[in-house]
């Protein structure tokens, strides 16, 4: 196959965004059903949550890689291109293997009203990769919601919530007992159940929901107690959740197994270190809080030039306001997403908070918001995984591979 004919079917996939975010779960059934998807004898762990799901997905996945079991992993989105999306302990999905399963789904699905969105059309194809690779586990982590979350149609031997708060109002409800109760609507009767101790009214629905559904629930209630690969006291609850699902899903590792999982654990844009700068795709209020919080304990008394670049849809006020006590100046900048906010927008929503002034600048790229900051500044990327993606692919020189998204 050419390499235009393979970026013909790439971007057939990446066109399918153009059917947006469709919450049910008939369409996804109807594929899957067709596929003979997921294979029998696989068995995964469903992670819904707002804040450290991806997180936690990995610390599984790693601990899985660490006890010698190859499980796949499905997360969403990607940060620098598609294939990040779809991995097993050994290696990524290849872009052939993409192009194949695409065109296998074009023909599958064409003709098909409402036609297949991309996220849909993205899980089909990881659970027939899962499939082929005979991966006895997998690891999927939901993409929006829960209830209606096209992941959900998957039956899983574990049920994770993570930490719950205020995200995608508009589909999910404007209370967090509305979001927790679509977030709840992945656990499945007699399925163990595992979260962290949350808010009175998001435990009160986590607990009536498994309660209807006679699903065992584990509330961890005390956070790992060492250190682990990824930075911050969240992380650190992120990690117990993982060692509690996998001991809900059976498995006995020992401690030190579990503890090079925790420990060698790889996800970027966590607090992640690169070149100089800290990269965070924090994009919501929990998370920017969190990422504060991380930043006074890592660079106690010490402020950021940070780069900022938001999406629509978000409340950025809210996170603009939350990193404002770190800030010693905003760099805002657009980024290579249809869904970006204007640098204009972003210094209009920041003169709109009334806070105490700090110098903004901003920027149309990336590469210029890069350039801007001073040598000898500590700097923070953050306000959306789609900026933190773009710094990454121009940071580690692989700006050839970098695929935009706006899902």
């Amino acid at each position: 196959m050419t390499n235009d004919t393979a970026q013909t079917q790439i971007d057939w996939l990446y066109s399918t965004q153009l059917f947006g975010i469709k919450l049910g779960l008939d369409n996804v059934q109807r594929l899957l059903n067709e596929l003979n998807l997921p294979a029998a004898e696989q068995k995964f762990i469903h992670v819904a949550g707002t804040n450290g799901k991806g997180s936690t997905c990995a610390f599984m996945h790693s601990i899985l890689q660490a006890a010698g079991i190859n499980a796949g992993l499905f997360t969403s989105p990607h940060l620098i291109h598609f294939g990040e999306r779809i991995r097993d302990a050994e290696r990524i999905i290849r872009p052939e293997e993409i192009v194949a399963g695409v065109v296998r789904l074009r023909e599958r699905v064409a003709g098909w009203d409402p036609h297949p969105t991309f996220f849909e059309l993205t899980l089909a194809l990881a659970l027939e990769w899962f499939a082929q690779r005979g991966n006895p586990w997998v690891v999927l982590e939901t993409g929006l919601g829960g209830r209606l979350d096209a992941t959900n149609a998957v039956m899983p031997a574990v049920s994770v919530i993570t930490a719950i708060g205020w995200d995608h109002m508009d589909m999910l409800g404007e209370t967090l007992a509305k979001i927790a109760a679509e977030k709840a609507g992945i656990i499945k009767p007699g399925v163990p159940v595992v979260t962290m101790q949350q808010d009175a009214e998001v435990l009160d629905v986590i607990s009536s929901v498994a309660a209807e559904c006679g699903a065992p629930l584990t509330i961890v209630e005390t956070p790992w107690d060492e250190e682990t690969g990824l930075a911050g006291p969240h992380q650190r609850w992120n990690a117990a959740m993982a060692v509690a699902a996998l001991r809900a899903a059976g498995f006995d590792f020992g401690e030190e197994v579990i503890a090079r999982g925790l420990r060698e654990v790889q996800w970027p844009a966590r607090f992640q270190k690169v070149g100089g700068c800290i990269i965070d795709g924090a994009h919501n209020i929990d998370a920017a809080r969190v990422l504060m919080r991380t930043w006074c304990e890592q660079f106690p008394g010490k402020k950021a030039e940070v780069i900022f670049g938001a999406v629509a849809g978000k409340d950025t006020a809210a996170v603009l306001r939350e990193l404002a006590p770190i800030t010693a100046c905003w760099h805002f900048t657009g980024f290579e997403s249809p869904r970006a906010l204007t640098p204009e927008a972003l210094r209009e929503i920041w003169n709109g908070l009334g806070l105490e002034a700090r110098a903004v600048t901003t920027h149309e790229r990336v590469v210029d918001a890069l350039g801007a900051v001073k040598p000898e500044a500590r700097v923070l990327i953050a306000g959306s995984l789609y900026l933190a993606g773009e710094v990454l692919a121009l940071m580690e020189n692989k700006s050839a591979e970098f695929e935009r998204s706006a899902q």
